[in-house]
C-alpha cells in the first residue's frame, strides 16, 4: 500500500483487516471490470468504533471513503460551535467530502465526519482513486452517479433550510427516521443538530406535537402516534 493508504490506516481509532473481495458485498462494484475489482480488493478494509472521528474540517483528505457496514454522519460545524448534518453516509456508499477534495484538488476536509455506528469501511488512496478515474469506465460511472446523487441530495437539503419551517422539518425527520417501531431513537440535542437548529426549538416544538396527540416523548426516543398527522405538517399545513 502507497504513504497515503498508510497513512489513512492510523487515523480515528481505525483497526487495519485483512484484504478480502469486500468489493462482492457492494451491489454497484460487482459489475466493474476485473482489473479494477482486483486493485480494489488488494485494499484491506477498516474497522471504527463508535463516536470515533474519521476527519476534521481544514484536515487533508486521506482518500476516497467507502462504507462497508454502519453508518457515518457527515457535519458541518459553525463558529459557535453548532453544527448541522448534512448527510449521512451508510453501507455501500460513499463521502461525497473524500471525493469533492480528490477531485477539485483541494486536499483539505471542510466538515466533520463521526462513525453513528461501529464502521467497517475502506478508504481508497488518492493515487488509487484517480488512476481507476482514468483507466475504469466502470469505477468512473459509479464514482460520478454516487456524486451525483449526493449532490442533489444537497440541494433538497439547501432548500428545506431556507424554505421550510423547523415544524415541516422535525415533522419529515420523524416520519422518515423512525423505526419499524415508530420510535427514533436520538436526544433532543442530537435532533437539534440534524435540524441545523437550537435544542429549545426542537424541545418546543415537540412539546406541542405531544399536546396535539402526534407523538410521544421519552428519554432518548420520540414515538410517532399520528403519522397522518405528522404527514399534514411535513407538507406544510397546520
Amino acid at each position: 500500500m502507497d504513504p497515503a493508504g498508510k497513512a489513512a490506516l492510523r487515523v480515528g481509532g481505525m483497526t487495519a483487516g485483512r484484504p478480502d473481495d469486500w468489493t462482492a458485498s457492494v451491489a454497484d462494484w460487482t459489475h466493474l471490470d476485473g482489473a479494477a475489482r482486483a486493485r480494489l480488493a488488494a485494499i484491506p478494509p477498516v474497522s471504527v468504533p463508535a463516536g470515533a472521528v474519521l476527519f476534521h474540517p481544514g484536515e487533508a483528505v486521506k482518500g476516497y471513503v467507502l462504507v462497508l457496514e454502519g453508518t457515518v454522519s457527515v457535519h458541518l460545524v459553525g463558529p459557535t460551535g453548532r453544527g448541522i448534518v448534512l448527510y449521512r453516509v451508510a453501507a455501500g456508499q460513499s463521502c461525497v467530502q473524500s471525493t469533492l477534495g480528490l477531485l477539485g484538488g483541494d486536499a483539505a476536509y471542510s466538515a466533520e465526519a463521526v462513525a453513528d455506528t461501529p464502521c467497517r469501511l475502506v478508504i481508497l488512496p488518492g493515487g488509487v482513486f484517480l488512476d481507476l478515474l482514468d483507466t475504469s469506465a466502470g469505477f468512473r460511472a459509479v464514482v460520478f452517479a454516487a456524486f451525483a446523487a449526493r449532490m442533489q441530495e444537497m440541494m433538497r437539503l439547501t432548500e428545506r433550510m431556507t424554505f421550510g419551517r423547523v415544524s415541516e422539518r422535525l415533522a419529515r425527520l420523524l416520519l422518515d427516521e423512525a423505526g419499524p417501531d415508530g420510535t427514533l431513537r436520538a436526544t433532543q440535542d442530537d435532533i437539534a443538530q440534524t435540524l441545523g437548529t437550537a435544542r429549545e426549538v426542537v424541545a418546543r416544538n415537540l412539546a406541542a406535537m405531544e399536546g396535539a396527540g402526534l407523538v410521544r416523548r421519552g428519554r432518548g426516543r420520540v414515538s410517532v402516534t399520528d403519522r397522518a398527522g405528522l404527514g399534514r405538517i411535513a407538507a406544510g399545513g397546520a
